[in-house]
């Protein structure tokens, strides 16, 4: 089956989506998965994975009710509050879902970096963890060293990394600024050593230049990000429709499956199969081999 691993549908409402500014006027409405279909299935995507953009309970479950209706919503990464005192009965409520994974807006808190320390926060995903679900880790380059970190004390079952920790691209493709090119592969290059983590190929042109970007620019971040993680540990996402503000569903997908193509990656894993074993989408999917860490428990669905 092949996979989008990352994309969003809401009901626009601005107080709910303060992070959707002036500049994003093409996201100030409702998209909705009927809104997707043409684009999706033009580009031979035959399913997706919902991923949350509010931090709010009825987030989770207004995704999930999306998914009882639409078929090709093949799992949802919801919002939990980590540092609630009854997270174990929390996650009872949605036992038997299409719930695959949890994440939270790491990048809007005010000390990322701190968040990601908080010995409160690591042990609500460890709880998760030992549950059996999958965490995504949603920051900027900025919060790569506290990001090794915080993987590596939540070690228990699968994470994965969104967007890889968000290049600053827009502002690495001058001479002047190979050294922060540098920088940033070197400090992302150190989360590979660590087999429970994974890493969506996503996001990436609205971390470059909305009007400018080329896909020869953005070549370079997935070549590390490959170098990085090796073609089974990576996961194609459209990000849509955020990337709408610089380009369609199609240039999207375009960007990586071409570039997919040229390195000869396996497409069927970076296109669905990853996604299915990471997130534990069927049954049937073995879990990631992650070698000295403890084995990944069997998602409870």
């Amino acid at each position: 089956m092949r996979i989008d691993a990352h994309q969003h549908f809401w009901r626009y409402r601005a107080s709910d989506f303060p992070w959707i500014d002036n500049a994003m006027g093409e996201l100030k409405r409702d998209f909705l998965p009927p809104d997707l279909t043409a684009e999706r299935e033009a580009c031979g995507i035959e399913a997706t994975i919902a991923v949350q953009a509010r931090p709010l309970y009825q987030e989770t479950d207004f995704l999930l009710d999306l998914a009882e209706r639409d078929p090709s919503i093949v799992g949802v990464v919801g919002w939990v509050d980590l540092l609630t005192d009854d997270l174990d009965t929390t996650l009872e409520h949605w036992h038997g879902s299409p719930l695959c994974g949890f994440r939270h807006l790491i990048q809007d808190e005010a000390a990322p970096g701190d968040y990601l320390r908080r010995q409160s926060v690591q042990r609500g995903v460890q709880q998760l963890q030992r549950a059996g679900w999958c965490y995504d880790v949603l920051i900027t380059a900025d919060h790569l060293p506290a990001t090794l970190d915080f993987c590596r004390a939540c070690d228990g079952h699968s994470l994965i990394l969104d967007h890889l920790g968000k290049p600053d691209i827009r502002n690495h493709l001058t001479p002047a600024s190979r050294a922060e090119f540098d920088d940033w592969r070197r400090e992302f290059a150190r989360l590979g050593e660590l087999p429970h983590l994974a890493c969506k190929l996503s996001g990436l042109i609205t971390e470059a230049d909305w009007q400018r970007w080329q896909p020869e620019q953005i070549h370079p971040y997935l070549d590390v990000a490959l170098e990085t993680f090796g073609d089974d540990r990576l996961l194609f996402g459209s990000d849509w429709p955020v990337c709408r503000v610089a380009g369609d569903y199609h240039n999207v997908f375009s960007l990586i499956d071409d570039w997919a193509t040229a390195r000869g990656l396996d497409r069927e894993a970076l296109f669905g199969g990853n996604a299915q074993r990471w997130y534990g989408l069927t049954p049937t999917a073995s879990p990631p081999d992650i070698h000295a860490h403890s084995s990944l428990q069997e998602r409870h669905s």
